[in-house]
């Protein structure tokens, strides 16, 4: 079942000194936040709005929220329409009040005021008196909420007075006892310290698939949608660029943009030389590379060869069976803690290979690669 439907949603605002024509400017140019962006989100999903600052991933949310008006477009949780607008002048626009949606913002935006308990409970007391629930529903609804966010023995304390981590998730506390049909969640995790980031990462993904609550998540920390994702949707100046599983956009990205903002790549320039069935074989600037793709690529065209680090096997010893091998000198090596980088240089080029810390290799070696054909992905040429 889907929870959300966005359908063609378009956003602009107005534009500060953008160029008409060379040599002027146009005062009324608007600038694309978001332009024309369909997405469906199925119940039950972490579904990651990821991308770097001003792609529009944050825009998009707030409109879903009710704190943006979309220029037009369709929006629709849980069958409810939300907001439709652009066709034949008519608009609907929820107000945000009424969407019935949880959300939590970057800064926690707790009651200082108040005490845990009255900060979860304050969104059931203040809706309007025919949905209001009673003091026994409420007291119980925000005791099992802070029991699942294992905050029940801090009820009574200022929320003033609690950890970083204790108030981030006293903030997921108050916006899940509405038992809203969709949680709205951008950059949560971002002002927390990096230790604590992971921590609350895995704590995150945990209460998300245990009460099954539909979430959107806005970042731009790639670790961060790849860790929590069901569905991940790389979005850049607006649009977006590829969606799906996070294996899926990681192992399998459509264009350079996402195979560089998700992780690292090695991006080999190259020309098509052959094929032989789902192999592409590909002259690229280490030697002659083979990979599989279903893509049918004509000989003759330029393409680039991606391979993450970690897809690149080294040696000291020649295997000399292996169909893309490939023999370098290792130029700088890096100690990552449960990795070692290397950096490689093969012919003209230079390649960063991640692998076992226990294999760490001197500056001056000469050294050998491998990358089996199906961990190197053919990334179209921009």
């Amino acid at each position: 079942m889907t929870m959300l439907t966005i359908e063609n949603l378009v956003k602009s605002f107005q534009g500060s000194g953008s160029k008409k024509r060379k040599g002027t400017e146009d005062p009324d140019a608007r600038v694309f936040a978001v332009n024309d962006i369909s997405l469906d989100v199925g119940e039950g999903e972490m579904f990651t709005l990821l991308g770097p600052s001003g792609c529009g991933k944050t825009t998009t949310l707030r409109s879903v929220a009710g704190l943006e008006r979309p220029d037009s477009g369709r929006l629709n949780v849980a069958g409810r329409d939300l907001f439709s607008g652009g066709v034949d002048g008519k608009t609907l626009n929820v107000p945000a009040n009424k969407r019935g949606l949880g959300m939590v913002f970057q800064s926690y935006a707790i009651w200082p005021h108040m005490t845990v308990f009255d900060n979860v409970a304050f969104p059931l007391q203040v809706r309007k008196r025919s949905e209001r629930p009673g003091k026994r529903e409420i007291s119980d609804r925000v005791g099992k909420v802070l029991e699942t966010m294992e905050l029940s023995h801090l009820a009574d304390r200022q929320a003033t007075k609690l950890s970083g981590g204790q108030q981030q998730r006293l903030a997921l506390a108050r916006a899940i006892v509405i038992e809203p049909p969709l949680l709205l969640l951008d950059e949560p995790l971002s002002n927390l310290d990096a230790k604590l980031r992971e921590s609350l990462r895995y704590e995150l993904k945990r209460l998300q698939r245990d009460l099954g609550i539909t979430s959107i998540y806005v970042t731009h920390d790639q670790i961060e949608a790849l860790a929590l994702s069901s569905t991940i949707a790389v979005m850049k100046d607006g649009v977006v660029l590829q969606q799906g599983r996070p294996r899926e956009v990681y192992e399998s990205p459509n264009c350079k943009f996402v195979a560089e903002f998700i992780g690292t790549s090695n991006f080999l320039p190259g020309t098509v030389i052959g094929h032989e069935g789902d192999f592409v074989d590909v002259d690229t600037a280490v030697g002659r590379m083979r990979l599989e793709s279903s893509v049918k690529i004509p000989t003759g065209d330029a393409v680039i060869a991606a391979v993450r680090p970690e897809s690149f096997e080294l040696s000291v010893k020649r295997w000399g069976d292996r169909v893309n091998e490939f023999s370098g000198t290792v130029s700088n090596r890096a100690f990552l803690g449960d990795a070692v980088d290397h950096i490689v240089r093969i012919r003209d080029a230079t390649v960063r290979v991640r692998g076992n810390p226990s294999l760490s290799v001197e500056p001056g070696t000469e050294v050998f690669l491998s990358a089996d054909p199906s961990q190197v992905t053919l990334v179209p040429v921009d």
